[in-house]
């Protein structure tokens, strides 16, 4: 696999990772989530590897 093929498929799979993830939030404050921030974490894994990066944060509420 080429570089340039390896880095597009690398973006193709962020770019599902963050629509679905927005929607996925988008749907859980509409759903009645109250507060003013959300508490969120993104765990990302590669099945077959070590790799297990954790992301944590918060999103401030409308």
């Amino acid at each position: 696999m080429s570089e340039d093929a390896f880095n597009m498929s690398i973006r193709k799979f962020l770019k599902e990772v963050g629509v679905t993830s927005q929607r996925k939030i988008e749907e859980t404050v509409r759903e009645g989530q109250t507060g003013k921030k959300l508490k969120v974490r993104m765990t990302l894994t590669a099945e077959g590897t070590s790799l297990n990066h954790v992301v944590d944060g918060e999103i401030e509420l409308p």
